[in-house]
């Protein structure tokens, strides 16, 4: 299975934020949106990721408080991206070695959408589902 196949189930839908955008604006339009990352965008290309992560770290260095923070000081400005034609297995290598729960996948510097940890553990799971399916339906129908 490739990054692409997981991005067609999922969809495409992207959520963004400037850099100059408030803090406290990604944590509100986040937590409305149910989301745990938000694609920065500097006049329509990817700037870095914001995820509830950098968000943390802010809160805690801020004492609770996110103040005027500005998206651009917190944000990851150099994401690990993914390939749409990278394999899952590399895909979750990836994930697991750099630590990222989410992955912006690119294609020829275009951005296509973004990969989480979750989705990753959703399309493995529900190949494996299938997969089992067809082998107890091969091994029902096996001549006696």
């Amino acid at each position: 299975m490739q990054v692409r196949e997981i991005l067609r189930v999922k969809g495409n839908r992207l959520l963004s934020i400037e850099p100059t955008g408030r803090a406290v604006d990604a944590v509100a339009r986040m937590a409305s949106e149910n989301l745990g990352s938000l694609v920065v965008l500097d006049q329509g290309r990817m700037a870095g990721m914001l995820t509830f992560h950098e968000l943390l770290r802010a809160l805690a260095r801020g004492g609770g408080s996110l103040g005027d923070t500005k998206v651009a000081d917190i944000m990851v400005s150099d994401p690990v991206v993914a390939a749409p034609d990278m394999e899952v297995n590399d895909l979750r290598r990836t994930m697991l070695e750099s630590g990222a729960r989410y992955l912006p996948v690119m294609q020829d510097g275009k951005l296509l959408g973004v990969i989480s940890f979750r989705d990753v553990a959703k399309a493995v799971l529900e190949e494996q589902d299938f997969e089992n399916k067809m082998l107890k339906g091969y091994i029902k129908n096996w001549p006696a």
